[in-house]
């Protein structure tokens, strides 16, 4: 999850040690959330859950694409027009998509307007066909690229965290999409998909998000 930055005049400041804010509700969260109340939902409820669903994972990738050199927050808080312009991500429709579909999201304003990330999205879903029928899902595939506990950090604390971009594993996902034909899935694009879809956990350390998490991914079944 790459820092950052809000306007807000009211944004709280984390511990500079830990990384850490305290909300009003007396939880401690990682610090990118910023006191933002969509961000803050975004962060409890979704990033680092364990994903095996297809639908959502191509989502998450195409739009870790489409944050490319932008904040996460915009696209966040775009993500319902995104939803409603690529057939909520049903990559088995987005597939089917032409020039005229092509032009309709250059014209919709609930979105990212930029060709080449739209242009993307379509060629991604016809690889994202490709990847299923190879190997019977996205998740069987992408989850076969989850880091060795050993390979990991020792511990998520705050300087660890503002480390965190790109891994050997990132690297390797990223080149082998780029292989098949998929776009737009640089290395750091790779590791924030991997950081949202749940196959790492890199909420902080004294995040109350941690343990929870890990107790999910402890349980989680990993597809094959």
């Amino acid at each position: 999850m790459t820092e950052q930055k809000s306007t807000s005049a009211a944004k709280p400041e984390p511990d500079p040690d830990t990384g850490l804010i305290v909300g009003a509700d007396g939880l401690s969260r990682c610090w990118w959330y910023g006191g933002l109340e969509d961000y803050q939902r975004y962060h409890d409820e979704e990033w680092g859950w364990p994903v095996d669903d297809d639908r959502r994972l191509f989502e998450k990738i195409c739009l870790e694409g489409f944050q490319s050199g932008l904040s996460w927050l915009t696209i966040l808080r775009k993500r319902e027009g995104f939803r409603a312009a690529f057939a909520n991500f049903e990559f088995e429709r987005v597939a089917k998509f032409t020039d005229k579909d092509v032009e309709r999201c250059l014209n919709d304003s609930g979105i990212v307007r930029h060709r080449k990330k739209i242009e993307s999205t379509i060629n991604n879903a016809n690889r994202a066909l490709e990847l299923r029928k190879e190997f019977g899902s996205l998740a069987a595939y992408f989850w076969s690229f989850e880091p060795k506990p050993e390979d990991r950090p020792e511990k998520i604390d705050f300087p660890t965290a503002k480390t965190l971009g790109k891994t050997a594993e990132s690297t390797a996902l990223s080149k082998d999409l780029k292989k098949r034909g998929w776009s737009f899935v640089g290395p750091t694009t790779v590791y924030a998909f991997m950081q949202s879809m749940g196959m790492v956990n890199d909420h902080l350390e004294g995040c109350f998000c941690r343990e929870k998490i890990e107790k999910a991914r402890a349980d989680f079944k990993r597809p094959v």
